[in-house]
């Protein structure tokens, strides 16, 4: 439970969520006909094109695996506020097909040799055809949203925002990149980072659902809105679970191999100004070039010198901001399905929370 990995401190979350909501929510989110569908679309959409190579090295990516945790976001969101799974197949496809897109050019971009446990795609085909594969799969959203069975006006929104939050999504990431590039080190940088390169994928599938739902656009928007810090509560632990847990890149540590900014660093940073030349000498520093030394002494620090601690209380300020959120509240369902999404999240980190706990 939330609570279990959070902290001892024990939290009454009955007011926002009944032992009934919470089953609701995590039925809702299970494996579902709608999702084996959803995968299905996905599948017939990337074939469209034959069997030419950008087809077949994207439904590779596809083949590598992944929860489809938007895909599913999609699916529950609907159900969740009392329109049936069945009506936003299409939409979760076409969200899923979005994020599926980002990841391949988030691994050239980043140089990661391994997603998922296996090679990523630019290392197997080249840089060239996996950009050619991310493109493909960032065009065929816009077909998936065709075969939403909803209103025109409303298939309009769905666009619209699917643009929107595509396009704020890269502005995160090029945010991102310029964080080290130009020394925007702070936490308010790195979290308004984060809200934009990872939030706003997490906001658009319930976004799309609320539409679907029959909710009017601002009232969409709000319930998005709120799941944005959930998507920066995920982007936290998936710092943390770089260094102190298994991300499936075949060793500990890739994102300071890689040099990328993370949490732990801009942390360390905002409390030990000191170290910033030997940080960042260690970041700049080629692949190649860095050892297991030197990645296994800034995990130590991070652990001895606060930044882990720093990272969590973050994390733990985000999921409690998730359990109280009066805008949820009026949908306690919904509501529910976000405890029950930050539950999930915080589990591969569960011990870091609690080191001594079993597994």
């Amino acid at each position: 439970m939330l609570v279990e990995a959070l902290s001892s401190t024990v939290y009454d979350y009955s007011p926002v969520s009944s032992r009934l909501q919470r089953e609701i929510s995590q039925n809702l989110l299970e494996d579902s006909e709608e999702l084996v569908e959803t995968e299905r679309l996905m599948r017939e959409l990337t074939r469209g094109g034959g069997s030419e190579p950008a087809t077949r090295i994207a439904l590779d990516h596809l083949s590598s695996g992944g929860k489809r945790f938007r895909a599913r976001l999609a699916l529950a969101c609907t159900g969740a506020l009392g329109a049936p799974k069945t009506q936003a197949i299409a939409w979760a496809a076409a969200v899923e097909l979005l994020h599926q897109a980002s990841l391949i050019h988030d691994d050239i971009q980043d140089k990661d040799r391994y997603r998922r446990g296996q090679p990523s795609l630019w290392t197997r085909y080249g840089i060239a055809q996996a950009i050619n594969a991310g493109d493909l799969l960032l065009m065929l959203p816009f077909s998936a949203l065709v075969r939403v069975p909803v209103s025109s006006e409303v298939r309009t929104q769905l666009i619209a925002i699917l643009a929107e939050r595509a396009a704020n999504t890269v502005r995160g990431q090029m945010r991102e990149i310029a964080l080290l590039e130009n020394l925007m080190i702070s936490p308010e940088s790195y979290l308004a980072t984060a809200r934009g390169k990872t939030g706003e994928l997490i906001a658009l599938p319930v976004h799309g659902a609320a539409l679907i739902a029959g909710r009017d656009e601002a009232a969409a928007h709000r319930l998005a809105q709120a799941f944005v810090d959930l998507g920066v509560l995920y982007q936290l632990q998936d710092d943390v679970l770089d260094l102190y847990g298994d991300k499936g890149r075949r060793r500990i540590g890739s994102d300071l191999y890689e040099g990328k900014m993370s949490a732990l660093v801009v942390a360390h940073l905002d409390l030990h100004p000191e170290d910033t030349d030997w940080l960042l000498r260690l970041l700049k520093r080629s692949r190649p070039k860095t050892s297991a030394r030197d990645v296994e002494s800034a995990i130590q620090r991070f652990r001895t010198g606060g930044a882990l601690d720093y990272v969590l209380s973050a994390i733990r300020e985000l999921a409690e901001k998730t359990a109280r959120s009066e805008i949820l509240a009026r949908e306690p369902i919904l509501h529910a399905v976000a405890i029950e999404l930050a539950d999930r999240s915080l589990q591969p980190i569960r011990h870091v929370f609690h080191p001594f706990a079993e597994g």
